[in-house]
């Protein structure tokens, strides 16, 4: 299987100016080791994010993203949590 292109969206990478330097090496080792290889890997989000899967980053940060399978890209649109922080 081919490897995914990663390609992060501005707000992602806002997002991830937020987090400290030991967040930033995981969230590479996750995308390098785990969604570049298989992106379906993730958890398939519903309601007003459907056609997103996510990953989880720490406790309350995750990884949300999309796939282009015709292009083989996944675009990661935020790197935070959900908790309303």
């Amino acid at each position: 299987m081919p490897e995914f292109e990663i390609r992060l969206t501005k707000e992602a990478l806002k997002d991830l100016k937020k987090h400290p330097p030991r967040l930033k090496i995981k969230l590479k080792e996750i995308l390098q080791n785990r969604v570049a290889i298989d992106p379906y890997s993730g958890k398939k989000l519903a309601g007003d994010l459907s056609g997103f899967y996510s990953v989880r980053l720490s406790y309350q940060d995750r990884i949300i993203y999309s796939i282009d399978d015709a292009e083989a890209i996944v675009y990661i649109h935020r790197v935070k949590t959900h908790y309303g922080d």
